[in-house]
């Protein structure tokens, strides 16, 4: 086989897989969400309550800051 036929029969293959992977490519559109249809982009467990306020941890708080002071360049 010649080498421009294993070029362009190359060619051919590369293009038809891009163009294969092109329109199998989903990417989802963007779109504003509404208060509405909130439950089905992100259902809450049965057992969450939304009445019962949450509290920090403020020992988590203080690990945290703590985390990030460790963090700083020593100068």
């Amino acid at each position: 086989m010649k080498l421009e036929i294993a070029r362009g029969l190359f060619l051919v293959g590369a293009l038809a897989v891009a163009s294969i992977a092109m329109a199998a490519w989903e990417q989802p559109r963007p779109q504003v969400l509404s208060s509405i249809n909130a439950e089905e982009h992100c259902p809450l467990p049965r057992v969450a309550k939304a009445s019962v306020a949450a509290q920090p941890d403020h020992d988590l708080l203080l690990f945290m800051f703590g985390l990030s002071q460790g963090l700083r360049p020593q100068s």
